[in-house]
């Protein structure tokens, strides 16, 4: 069965895995390919099962047939043996549900009993809620109502963001989800945690005698975090045009690797432990005392009508189901401050957008400059030393460094020295998913999002919120395919800074030295 089984191997407990929205977009592009790929790599053992639930009436053949083109289009291993096939798709079924009916969780949990003493399974289920947030709370209820709690094994929830709206509908969904689930059985999933090189950010800090040294605002000047998009919001329109880039991506993406950057080294390596380290980074960001300082630190746009590409691109005011008249934000930059002993006067800024020119998502992290009127320092202009951690697409990290130019007497040009993840052969990176699933399973937390650190982003972001509230017409435009506003730039230079190409811009006088 398995593809690169391996001592390292780690299989999960046997469990069913609950798909509710089986027949949605999420399940479709990442969830099934997730599961398949675990099943591929020996991450799944035999004693596991899978039971779709949506409204849609299916068949259990439909049913695997949407999964099998789900494969073949999404998943990054290929269906090749049949017969492997044949015994993956035997452990999937499906249940049409009115997920507001309780009689169905009861007819559920029938089917689920039936599939457990099939494939030897303990009791241990593990429900994922590819839903809508407003119809968490329900499901909780009835999975309660319906009996689907009633079993001597481990019971998980996994929900999909956003979780909630603001830091008050947040409060309401999680006292209800408490109320049928306990906090360490809920798993609040941003699949950004389950990114390779967002989790390589710990290794790299605190198994680098020459980088956690440095960590502090004795040695860094700031920190960008760019989150960039080319798409526009595509068939999303009437959910963005509610939600908005800073509630899509500032409260979890944004916030979460800023966290990754900036906390402590924990006492153990245990998931409380470091989820512990990132809660005191959020609690540690400095509020927006006023609507003003949220003007002065924070800058807020919407696309225009643009180019890129030579392909006209539409204002954001044009797209599909966006009001016309619409004033949300697309793209949002912040000058972000973590006022502890570590971080200090030191600039985090962040910017997230859309209809941007790159896709990426990177972390630069810039370190002061060397003295200026010593020998180096009073001949040459030397640029500073940057770490730059390339997180999506494409996965590794680069270090800027100042050399002598290769041939001349004392020429001095930057020099970076790359290790690109993507770029080795036969590298089959996992997909986050994959890795969250498989955590989910084997009941490690480290890399979702517990109820404390989402109550602490939502009340710092919520102050922004607040603040635009009051005059929601003052928002900048850019036009489409532009790196954002001007502002966003101004953010930067009036510290003396400025934003750093990010992969898909590289500096032309950088000598780059890349691995073969």
């Amino acid at each position: 069965m398995a593809e690169n089984l391996t001592q390292e191997t780690v299989r999960p407990p046997g469990a069913v895995f609950f798909i509710f929205g089986a027949t949605g977009d999420l399940a479709r592009r990442k969830l099934f390919p997730a599961i398949y790929s675990l099943y591929r790599e020996g991450k799944l053992a035999e004693d596991f099962a899978v039971v779709g639930v949506a409204r849609r009436p299916r068949s259990d053949e439909e049913f695997k047939e949407d999964l099998y083109r789900s494969i073949e289009e999404f998943c990054r291993y290929k269906i090749g043996d049949k017969e492997q096939w044949a015994r993956f798709a035997d452990h999937f079924s499906y249940k049409s549900l009115d997920i507001n009916n309780v009689d169905g969780y009861r007819e559920l949990r029938e089917l689920t009993e039936s599939v457990e003493t099939r494939f030897g399974i303990p009791g241990n289920r593990l429900f994922y809620l590819a839903l809508a947030p407003e119809l968490f709370g329900s499901v909780s209820f009835n999975l309660q109502k319906g009996g689907m709690l009633n079993t001597s094994g481990w019971h998980r929830l996994v929900i999909e963001k956003p979780f909630g709206y603001d830091l008050q509908s947040a409060q309401k969904l999680n006292e209800e989800l408490s109320q049928v689930f306990k906090e360490e059985e809920i798993y609040r999933i941003d699949h950004y945690l389950g990114k390779e090189m967002v989790q390589n950010i710990e290794v790299i800090r605190f198994a680098n005698a020459f980088f956690e040294p440095l960590w502090n605002n004795k040695h860094i000047a700031n920190v960008q975090i760019t989150l960039s998009e080319t798409v526009g919001v595509e068939e999303r329109g009437g959910y963005y045009d509610h939600a908005g880039a800073l509630r899509d991506m500032g409260q979890n993406h944004m916030l979460q690797m800023l966290t990754m950057i900036a906390m402590e080294p924990p006492s153990r390596l245990f998931p409380e432990d470091i989820r512990d380290e990132k809660v005191k980074v959020l609690r540690s960001l400095r509020p927006y005392d006023s609507a003003q300082e949220v003007k002065e630190y924070v800058v807020r746009g919407q696309y225009t009508e643009g180019e890129a590409r030579g392909k006209k691109l539409p204002g954001y005011r044009q797209e599909d189901k966006v009001d016309p008249n619409s004033n949300t934000e697309t793209y949002f930059a912040a000058k972000v401050f973590v006022d502890n002993f570590r971080w200090a006067g030191v600039p985090f800024y962040i910017r997230t957008g859309k209809r941007l020119p790159v896709k990426t998502t990177e972390v630069v992290v810039e370190f002061k400059q060397m003295p200026t009127n010593v020998y180096l320092g009073q001949k040459h202009t030397l640029e500073p030393n940057l770490l730059v951690i390339r997180v999506n697409p494409m996965e590794g990290i680069y270090i800027k460094i100042n050399a002598k130019k290769p041939g001349s007497e004392s020429q001095i040009e930057p020099l970076a020295m790359e290790f690109c993840q993507s770029c080795l052969v036969g590298i089959n990176s996992p997909e986050a998913y994959e890795r969250l699933i498989h955590d989910a399973a084997q009941g490690d937390s480290t890399y979702f999002t517990r109820w404390d650190e989402v109550a602490t982003a939502w009340a710092f972001v919520d102050r922004i919120a607040a603040a635009w509230a009051q005059n929601p017409s003052d928002i900048s435009t850019y036009p489409a395919g532009s790196w954002g506003p001007k502002d966003a730039d101004e953010l930067l230079a009036q510290d003396g800074f400025h934003w750093w190409p990010v992969n898909g811009q590289e500096e032309d006088n950088v000598i780059w030295i890349k691995q073969n």
